[in-house]
């Protein structure tokens, strides 16, 4: 077998375990999971899921959400951009993260409406996901055929 057989050999034997899809959801999730995270890291504090001293303030002040105290808005939008994202990136409930994170997509958008164009491509990206699933690339996939 020469080179170039081999190197085909390789890909139809990868290609029947990871498609392309799967390869798209992975990047999918890593890159939507990365947006959010490092949006949650900004609001945190000395401790992990502690926030900052001035969070609290930019949810009273300059990002009001409607029905919720400034101090318990921040506090959800820590949680949720922390937990959610690590979630996505190892593929575990990968469609509940999603759903929570289109949630607070439209939260977003409905506080800063002038961003929408970000929002639509990431409302885009977690439909895709909800849709779709996070492909085999995913702790879900190994626990479903573990379950199955």
């Amino acid at each position: 077998m020469n080179f170039i057989q081999a190197i085909r050999n390789f890909y139809s034997k990868l290609g029947a375990l990871v498609t392309v899809q799967d390869i798209t959801m992975l990047w999918l999730r890593l890159w939507i999971a990365g947006i959010f995270y490092k949006s949650g890291r900004t609001k945190a504090g000395e401790g992990y899921l502690e926030l900052n001293s001035f969070t609290p303030d930019l949810f009273e002040y300059e990002h009001p959400v409607p029905g919720l105290e400034a101090e318990t808005a921040a506090q959800l939008a820590l949680y949720g951009e922390t937990f959610l994202p690590l979630m996505l990136v190892f593929g575990v409930a990968s469609r509940f993260a999603a759903a929570g994170l289109l949630v607070m997509t439209i939260v977003i958008q409905l506080v800063m409406p002038q961003l929408w164009a970000d929002h639509i491509v990431w409302a885009a990206a977690l439909a895709g996901i909800l849709m779709v699933g996070p492909g085999k690339v995913s702790l879900d996939r190994l626990f479903e055929k573990q379950v199955g």
